[in-house]
């Protein structure tokens, strides 16, 4: 394969590491890793035979347990914690990203056009990027009522 033909960009979710490999790059005996996985601590995807097959984000997760064990000595549960609230901020972080986008795309919007509509039930959804809706001409009327 050339340089040409290598893919331009490396997944980091991509699983490509069997738990021997992962374990020696994580600096950790398999089992640890095994454990690890019961706990929920890490998640590595599965093959058809369940095998166990890590990322390079899942080694880069267990070395930050093993750091924060190690260095911090903090036990699992407040692992477990740490890394929920890392997840939770990440989730926050693209709904903040999200909302700017939303909030930049209604400010180049066109005066009057909508950002929001509404389902026959009543239920409220943002409009899809680049579209704009008006007022259907029977409740152009009610503007401002």
């Amino acid at each position: 394969m050339s340089a040409g033909q290598l893919p331009q960009r490396i997944d980091n979710d991509a699983p490509v590491f069997v738990i021997s490999v992962a374990a020696q790059l994580a600096g950790m005996h398999p089992q640890t890793l095994r454990t690890y996985d019961r706990l929920g601590l890490v998640s590595p995807r599965r093959t058809a035979a369940r095998g166990r097959r890590y990322s390079a984000r899942d080694i880069a997760r267990l070395r930050m347990i093993q750091r924060l064990s190690q260095d911090d000595g903090i036990n699992l549960e407040g692992i477990r914690r740490i890394l929920q609230l890392e997840n939770e901020l990440d989730e926050l972080r693209a709904r903040i990203n999200s909302l700017a986008e939303l909030l930049t795309s209604t400010r180049a919007a066109p005066r009057g056009s909508r950002v929001f509509t509404a389902d026959p039930l009543g239920g409220v959804h943002i409009a899809a990027p680049g579209r704009s809706w008006s007022a259907p001409k029977a409740l152009e009327g009610r503007r401002g009522s």
